[in-house]
């Protein structure tokens, strides 16, 4: 049994969603948000490793994922993600994967551009999770999610993307 964390980094927000594989079944385990806009963005970045480490002392994953940083069109954003990013990775301590949103829209909905009321709907419906997703939740399950579906192509020997 493996225990998956998908991470989806931001300087407000940071997403985190855990799953477990079972066989060839993904169970949800966990999910929610560090919510990060109270504090100045350098207590952020420690906010976001020692939130993260709290979540790997409590569910144990064997590994990691995490979303890609795409380039914005504003660079002082892109710099912030990259920071938010690499605390994460630092506090992860475990095996990191590294996905594209395009990579996990495509594993999780069959399509890259997918909009993330589609990507919600998908991972609620292959997790079997009632009730709302918090979209950041959502948006770091279906990193775990296109993981867990990439290291399955891995072990039948297929290219994933």
């Amino acid at each position: 049994m493996t225990v998956i964390i998908g991470i989806d980094p931001g300087s407000r927000r940071t997403g985190y969603g855990v799953i477990r594989l079972e066989g060839n079944r993904h169970v949800y385990v966990a999910s929610g948000y560090l919510n990060l806009m109270s504090f100045p963005l350098n207590e952020r970045l420690r906010q976001i490793f020692l939130g993260l480490q709290q979540i790997i002392q409590s569910y144990q994953p064997h590994e990691a994922a995490i979303e890609q940083v795409f380039m914005q069109e504003n660079a002082n954003s892109a710099l912030k993600l990259g920071q938010a990013r690499g605390a994460a990775i630092v506090a992860l301590e475990i095996p990191v994967a590294e996905y594209s949103a395009r990579q996990v829209k495509k594993s999780v909905v069959g399509y890259g551009a997918a909009d993330k009321s589609q990507v919600q709907f998908m991972v609620k419906r292959l997790l079997n999770v009632t009730g709302s997703l918090q979209p950041d939740a959502a948006d770091a399950l279906a990193i775990a999610l296109c993981h867990a579906h990439a290291r399955g192509l891995k072990k039948m020997n297929l290219d994933c993307y």
